[in-house]
């Protein structure tokens, strides 16, 4: 009797910790769609870009007009997907710790990823973040806005940046930001704004577009680190 007790223990506590890791997966096409997705707890998955675990794959979602609301507040979560939209609206909140968010946003130019408004929002450590905002010269009048607290964070942004600002809100040691701003018309005109408090930080940041004015700022409180800014309009390339 006990062990037949002792089994039924066992697999009743395995079952229990795979059940805390939860998925979601979406696949949506059509216009004006609004999608609230909000997962708590570590481990857990909002799918795409080949997601693992069990086999999942979308978050795919197409359309123009769209609003996205995604919130993860746990250690070790993952947001990974593909998004084509037009005027497409995105708010991204994560609270905790080794997290993991890689989305492309209209990498084929299917609608352009013109106005659009995007707002990362993190709170932790040790997290990575990856995004790729549109292929050349669709992502006009793109307002982003990052607000990170937290150490030992990694942001990989690579934007289009045609009349666009990308504005980053950093609070922290150790982070890490590498921001790629491209334009590839005469009229890119697009601007960077990183606000930053902190030690031990590493910025790589290449602003570059045709023959336009673009404008980019960089205020940093903190010691120890690198920093290496490279703009150009299509003139002689710089490097660090």
């Amino acid at each position: 009797m006990n062990k037949l007790l002792t089994f039924f223990v066992i697999i009743f506590t395995m079952s229990e910790l795979y059940a805390q890791d939860n998925e979601i997966f979406v696949s949506q096409v059509g216009a004006t769609a609004n999608i609230d997705l909000e997962q708590m707890g570590s481990s857990n998955m909002i799918g795409g870009l080949n997601s693992t675990a069990g086999s999942m794959t979308d978050l795919d979602l197409d359309g123009a007009t769209m609003t996205l609301d995604v919130n993860q507040i746990g250690d070790s979560n993952k947001f990974l997907g593909d998004i084509l939209a037009d005027s497409f609206t995105g708010f991204f909140g994560f609270d905790g710790d080794s997290n993991d968010m890689t989305i492309q946003v209209d990498p084929t130019n299917t609608f352009g990823a013109d106005s659009s408004n995007l707002n990362v929002d993190i709170t932790g450590s040790s997290n990575d973040f990856t995004i790729d905002l549109a292929t050349a010269a669709i992502a006009s009048n793109t307002d982003m806005d990052w607000i990170v607290m937290g150490d030992s964070n990694t942001i990989n942004a690579d934007i289009d940046i045609d009349q666009s600002t990308n504005y980053m809100d950093i609070d922290g040691d150790s982070n890490t930001i590498n921001y790629d701003g491209d334009g590839a018309t005469a009229s890119a005109g697009g601007y960077f704004y990183l606000e930053h408090d902190g030690n031990t930080r590493s910025f790589d940041i290449e602003q570059q577009s045709q023959l336009d004015s673009d404008w980019l700022k960089v205020t940093s409180s903190g010691n120890n680190g690198t920093v290496c800014i490279q703009q150009n309009d299509a003139g002689t390339s710089t490097s660090c």
